[in-house]
């Protein structure tokens, strides 16, 4: 999987971005068009939807908003562009708090989404968007934060990412290091 693309901006439109990476052209699903200018140097965080008739990239700025799309694709019956489309139209603390607000209204405002989805993603979602920090309100760096959503992405939870990460903190450690040493305490502890 590409967990992320570091590039220039080449072109855009509603839906997507042209990044220039090294010389190689990726087409990506991005619905923020307003934050991007051509040649701009940006990295985008990226989702590979595998289908039968198609490979595709759905691209976000920060971790943040990633993790709230690979949430909202768990959700049964929404598709990753619909999650990012929603994403992209309503901002990332209000879709949280809707949720667990349990605000079909809102959640209903947002674009390809009904009631029954609405309820269904408020079913799936409730209590699971509200994370837990690290030790408090002590901000990790950007390289934990890499290694936090490679872990989510194999399937961890923040429950059990947590801890592990609190031990490992102070270490200076490369992202590959972290992850390995992260997992070795992950195994050890199921």
């Amino acid at each position: 999987m590409i967990g992320f693309i570091s590039g220039k901006v080449v072109a855009y439109g509603n839906d997507f971005v042209l990044l220039d990476h090294k010389g190689i052209g990726f087409r990506i699903n991005f619905y923020r068009p307003e934050v991007l200018k051509v040649n701009e140097e940006i990295t985008i965080y990226t989702y590979m939807n595998v289908r039968e008739d198609e490979i595709s990239l759905y691209g976000f700025l920060n971790l943040e908003d990633y993790d709230l799309f690979i949430k909202l694709i768990g959700v049964k019956g929404l598709g990753p562009k619909t999650a990012a489309t929603i994403i992209a139209y309503g901002e990332r603390e209000k879709i949280i708090i809707a949720i667990e607000n349990s605000d079909t209204a809102f959640i209903k405002s947002l674009p390809g989404i009904g009631a029954k989805t609405a309820s269904q993603i408020i079913l799936d979602l409730k209590g699971k968007l509200v994370t837990t920090e690290v030790k408090g309100e002590e901000k990790i760096s950007p390289k934990l934060n890499d290694v936090i959503g490679a872990l989510k992405n194999l399937g961890y939870k923040q429950s059990e990412i947590t801890p592990v990460i609190n031990k490992i903190k102070d270490e200076d450690l490369s992202i590959d290091e972290y992850i390995r040493k992260a997992l070795k305490l992950l195994l050890k502890n199921r």
